[in-house]
């Protein structure tokens, strides 16, 4: 089975609320998911999100704390996901890929259709 390593920005602003982004194409499409994407060879995940999140909201972020790693399999890979709680560095996000974001507060993560390993996250966030 395929195995992808990927990371993903777990954005709070000054209020606590939390950036979600839905996904505008393949299998998933409208599915929501916390921003990021795979590593590439010879980065740590703290360098691969800031590339990530640079790419796909044209944004800077501080990676201020790890938050957990899924191990979920989807029908056709394995997915390892590491999670880190960040902030922005920078005011203004564009959707370079998404179809939609939001600003969600924890009582509000239920309210979207989120991918089934993004789940897992919302369990941890949910516990803190």
């Amino acid at each position: 089975m395929k195995h992808l390593h990927v990371v993903a920005a777990i954005i709070n602003d000054s209020k606590n609320h939390i950036f979600a982004t839905q996904r505008g194409y393949g299998e998933w499409k409208d599915f929501w998911e916390f921003p990021g994407g795979k590593m590439e060879d010879g980065e740590t995940p703290e360098e691969a999100l800031v590339r990530e999140i640079r790419e796909e909201l044209s944004a800077e972020i501080s990676v201020d704390n790890f938050l957990c790693t899924v191990e979920y399999d989807y029908p056709k890979f394995h997915l390892t996901m590491h999670c880190f709680l960040c902030s922005l560095l920078t005011e203004v996000l564009h959707l370079n890929e998404h179809e939609a974001a939001k600003w969600l507060t924890k009582d509000e993560l239920d309210g979207v259709k989120w991918l089934p390993a993004d789940l897992e996250v919302i369990k941890t966030l949910k516990k803190q």
